[in-house]
C-alpha cells in the first residue's frame, strides 16, 4: 500500500516562509516524478511544482522565484520550499507521486493559509 505523507502547512503572515514535505512509502518501483498541487476554495486544483528523480523541475508561473522544490530521492520524499507568500497562495496543497508501473498516488492535502 503507497502512503503519501505531508507535513508543514500552518498560517503565515504575507511574506512569510514555509516548507512543505512530503514522504512515499510502500512502492515497490522506483518514482519518476514527484510534486505538488494546490486548490483554492471555489478554484480548479493547478499544479504548483514538480520534480524527476533526475531532478528536473517545472513550476507554475505563479511561484516561480518564490518557492523551490527539491527531493530526496533516498528518502522517497519532496519538498517545498515558500518563500514570500502571498494572501493569493491560500490553499489545500496536495503531494503526488508518480510511480513507475503503478500509476499516481496522492496525499491527504496539507492546508496553507497566508493573512494580509
Amino acid at each position: 500500500q503507497v502512503q503519501l505523507v505531508e507535513s508543514g502547512g500552518g498560517l503565515v503572515q504575507a511574506g512569510g516562509s514555509l516548507r512543505l514535505s512530503c514522504a512515499a512509502s510502500g512502492s515497490r518501483s522506483s518514482i519518476h516524478r514527484m510534486g505538488w498541487y494546490r486548490q483554492a476554495p471555489g478554484k480548479q486544483r493547478e499544479l504548483v511544482a514538480s520534480i524527476t528523480s533526475g531532478v528536473s523541475t517545472n513550476y507554475a508561473d505563479s511561484v516561480k522565484g518564490r518557492f523551490t522544490i527539491s527531493r530526496d530521492n533516498a528518502k522517497n520524499t519532496v519538498y517545498l520550499q515558500m518563500n514570500s507568500l502571498k494572501p493569493e497562495d491560500t490553499a489545500v496543497y496536495y503531494c503526488y507521486a508518480l510511480i513507475n508501473s503503478m500509476g499516481t498516488y496522492w496525499g491527504q492535502g496539507t492546508q496553507v493559509t497566508v493573512s494580509s
